[in-house]
């Protein structure tokens, strides 16, 4: 079962382990979306609020200062409660 889990407020030794720094950004401004992942995403909130709701599980809240993993296969939908600006890394 695909999975969602928040590192909340990551120091900066562990954005340096991760590499964050190199991985690309993207933006996203007030919306609501569905999403699925063909592959695992981690990813790092520079800025924003999201609500994740799972197709079969419940809402997650996660922000700025977040590391956030998304298992392969998670089916959800994204509510951008305020503009997202985020760096990502895909596997």
């Amino acid at each position: 079962m695909a999975n969602i889990k928040i590192e909340r407020g990551a120091t900066p030794g562990r954005l340096a382990e991760l590499g964050v720094a190199d991985w690309p950004i993207w933006t996203k401004d007030v919306s609501t979306f569905p999403w699925e992942y063909d592959s695992r995403e981690t990813c790092y909130l520079l800025e924003g609020e999201v609500v994740v709701t799972p197709e079969q599980g419940q809402a997650v809240r996660f922000g700025a200062g977040d590391v956030v993993t998304f298992g392969a296969g998670l089916r959800c939908t994204w509510d951008v409660r305020a503009a997202v600006r985020k760096h990502y890394h895909f596997g």
